[in-house]
């Protein structure tokens, strides 16, 4: 039978499940409850950044039900804004339904809901992206993800991942907000550091950022993040922030809400956070994030990464392993998805630079973590930078870690010195990621020859523009000398 014509979008397109519905009705009586008078409805775009629009308490009810219109040039702007796609051409956008920036459709999960506890009177949302006629738009990174689980629990895992994320965090000196300072992109701030640097982990250090760091931890544990601890990194301003395992989704919600709000609050505050991996300051150490994960067997709730009879991994393990690091070099441009992120490949620097794998070694690729039987077995692969969007990241894990089971991939030994020993390296480039995620084949069937080509040409249209512009560095060494 047939929908009504004049049922919601969400009912039409059978959206909403039963707890879903009873979720909205609750957050509607919150809404009124609570005093709230906008809600921010937001959508994590390629790159993780949060886009999307605010619309009075008011509204709240009609959103639910039919969603938001959104622009469909979201899709396709690089990590300038720009737009990638001639889209008012013929056939100038990455899908038909997309030519003309015509729109899409944003509807909100219920189960998402919070009230920021930093801006008044206000509530947010995340959504999910859809078209006209109620299929998820295939760009989306939160569909991604989806879809890589549900592959998953069709071979009978679930995906549990951790979260260790380091950025720096500064004080605000000058936002740089003079009309010549707009552009696309603007001029980046002024700042200060917080700390020197290089005294990992003392107590001094973390007194010294007490006052800053203590405005977060409320934030996030008033958002209901499993935030677990705070920690003074190694280089100057920079720290780590760990969060307790969740599945797959949820952690990867948690990393898009923990970064909005971490910028969002610091800014309030006078200060500047950044997770970008390399910031350009004096005696800087690069930003890692470590993305820990095992999968669950459904039907019996084991941890399948758990070894048995005195070895430290199952065999399933392995194979995944063996799967993260046959398909290393594609993944990066998932993992690692800036130019800058690059930077932080380098021998003996507590980051990997080559495909390799070791039992508590905190100088390989993938790093295994357990004791034989042990519920708490996972691998923590150290590749990726903070600024990852998190659905891909863990998308594109799951789906190489899924490759290496089906194909029975044997990761080889662990490896003892990491830096000298003889495998694949990592990419030196995004370039040369792009190259090999272009060239990957499992890739393309696990996320879509479409999805691969949009990506492609997202992230070499800013290769592009970082190429055309002449760097210090070449103004430095040939200006005078020719």
């Amino acid at each position: 039978m047939n929908a009504s014509p004049s049922m919601c979008f969400a009912e039409r397109h059978g959206l909403l499940s039963d707890d879903a519905r009873r979720q909205a009705q609750d957050l509607l009586r919150r809404l009124e409850a609570e005093g709230v008078g906008v809600l921010r409805l937001s959508w994590a775009d390629q790159h993780g950044i949060l886009r999307g629009k605010t619309v009075v308490a008011a509204d709240a009810a009609r959103a639910l039900r039919d969603g938001i219109a959104m622009t469909t040039t979201m899709l396709l702007k690089d990590s300038s804004h720009r737009t990638a796609w001639p889209v008012f051409a013929a056939d100038g956008a990455a899908m038909p339904e997309m030519r003309g920036a015509a729109d899409f459709l944003l509807l909100p999960d219920p189960a998402s809901f919070r009230v920021l506890p930093w801006a008044p009177h206000t509530a947010w949302m995340l959504c999910d992206a859809y078209f006209a006629d109620g299929r998820p738009v295939p760009l989306s990174s939160r569909h991604q993800l989806r879809r890589a689980l549900d592959r998953a629990a069709g071979l009978g895992f679930g995906l549990t991942t951790g979260i260790e994320l380091e950025f720096h965090l500064f004080r605000l000196l000058d936002p740089k907000l003079a009309p010549e300072d707009a552009g696309q992109p603007g001029t980046p701030p002024a700042v200060a550091l917080l700390t020197q640097g290089y005294n990992y982990l003392t107590e001094s250090r973390y007194d010294a950022l007490d006052p800053v760091l203590e405005v977060l931890r409320h934030a996030v544990e008033a958002l209901d993040l499993p935030l677990r601890s705070m920690e003074v990194e190694y280089g100057p301003s920079q720290v780590e922030f760990t969060f307790d395992a969740q599945d797959a989704m949820a952690s990867a919600d948690t990393a898009i809400l923990f970064r909005s709000a971490v910028k969002q609050v610091a800014r309030r505050h006078g200060y500047h956070a950044s997770f970008m991996c390399r910031p350009r300051i004096p005696n800087v150490m690069s930003s890692g994030w470590h993305l820990h994960q095992s999968l669950t067997e459904i039907a019996t709730g084991r941890n399948a990464f758990a070894g048995q009879g005195g070895e430290p991994l199952s065999g399933t393990a392995r194979h995944y392993l063996g799967g993260l690091l046959h398909h290393a070099q594609a993944a990066a441009a998932f993992s690692t998805p800036t130019i800058n992120g690059y930077r932080r490949y380098r021998p003996l620097s507590l980051a990997p630079d080559r495909a390799v794998w070791g039992i508590d070694n905190r100088g390989v690729m993938v790093r295994a973590l357990g004791r034989p039987g042990d519920r708490a077995t996972r691998l923590e692969n150290r590749v990726g930078e903070p600024a990852a969007n998190p659905y891909l990241y863990a998308a594109s894990q799951l789906h190489f870690g899924l490759d290496g089971i089906e194909r029975a991939r044997d990761p080889g030994p662990p490896a003892d010195a990491p830096y000298e020993t003889e495998a694949p390296p990592l990419p030196r480039s995004l370039g040369e990621a792009l190259d090999a995620l272009d060239r990957s084949e499992t890739a393309r069937e696990a996320f879509g020859e479409g999805v691969i080509d949009w990506y492609l040409r997202l992230k070499r249209a800013e290769i592009a523009r970082f190429e055309a512009e002449v760097s210090e560095w070449e103004q430095r060494e040939y200006f005078e000398l020719f």
